[in-house]
């Protein structure tokens, strides 16, 4: 657009009306988008007890919630189980992108017998929802011996890192845009299809990388009803969900509500720092992708 267009449109006064009511409708979005997140981070540092107030701001602040939900360990075990949820989250992370990396590749670049079977397989089986297979899972890992104490984190890694395999469509729809010309000149020069794989279509696919990193971390450290399902009255494996969740209980909510807020609040710092910290990568792969 010559800079003779953009004056003309600046002139156009259905052009600036319509990007006016745009922009107020972003704004709107914007303010119900992040409203929510304002008030929990409120009710957080909220000095009164109990889940109803009468005003929507609070009356006092104070830092006692986070102090309680780190120190009394009486009912909750915060910290045991935030240490819990990182750990598997963390795990699963690497196992899962890297099921789902090498899947998407070989269904991507490699020609073999029953790929496109497995492929339609997987869709139809993406259609149903993971739950209604949980009851099988939990007496395959009771004959496992995965369902009892400390074992219960091997049967939820397990379980999160293994189902990874069939979400391997979004990742394959990008290799899918990188040209095989490039993979057929590396292998002319001597370079095995592992090098192909780690060193030319991974850095030239940052962005469906970080991708699936940070929904490999998100997925375990969100999900509560296989947790549910597997921890039980385990109390010393629950994740942060199921602690999260115990604190809304009626017995305990006049106590816990406000330190559930605080509990809200510490769990998504992990889940932003992993983005701020991915995001730069992010950026240089788009920037790359342009590049080339």
């Amino acid at each position: 657009m010559t800079a003779m267009q953009k004056k003309r449109n600046r002139r156009n006064p259905r052009r600036v009306a319509v990007n006016i009511a745009v922009h107020i409708l972003l704004g709107i979005l914007a303010v119900i988008w992040l409203l929510p997140i304002f008030w929990i981070i409120l009710t957080s540092f909220r000095a009164e007890p109990g889940a109803y107030t009468n005003t929507f701001l609070p009356q006092g602040y104070t830092l006692n919630n986070y102090v309680k939900l780190f120190t009394d360990r009486n009912v909750i075990n915060f910290p045991k189980m935030f240490t819990n949820t990182l750990i598997i989250a963390i795990i699963c992370c690497f196992i899962s992108t890297f099921f789902v990396l090498s899947v998407a590749y070989s269904l991507s670049r490699m020609r073999f017998a029953f790929r496109k079977p497995y492929m339609n397989l997987a869709m139809i089986l993406g259609l149903f929802p993971g739950f209604m297979t949980m009851i099988a899972q939990y007496f395959i890992l009771k004959s496992m011996g995965l369902t009892e104490g400390s074992a219960i984190r091997i049967g939820l890694i397990v379980v999160y890192s293994a189902c990874t395999g069939l979400g391997f469509q979004i990742a394959k729809g990008y290799f899918d845009t990188i040209p095989r010309s490039i993979d057929e000149a590396a292998i002319i020069d001597g370079a095995t299809q592992w090098q192909v794989f780690t060193k030319i279509t991974m850095p030239l696919a940052k962005p469906i990388v970080i991708y699936t990193v940070m929904t490999s971390f998100i997925a375990p450290w969100v999900d509560f009803i296989f947790a549910k399902v597997l921890c039980r009255a385990n109390a010393d494996q629950w994740t942060v969900a199921i602690g999260l969740w115990n604190m809304l209980q009626k017995e305990y909510i006049y106590q816990w509500y406000t330190c559930f807020a605080a509990g809200a609040v510490i769990i998504s710092i992990p889940i932003a720092a992993l983005f701020l910290y991915m995001q730069r990568f992010y950026v240089e792969g788009m920037s790359g992708a342009v590049k080339g």
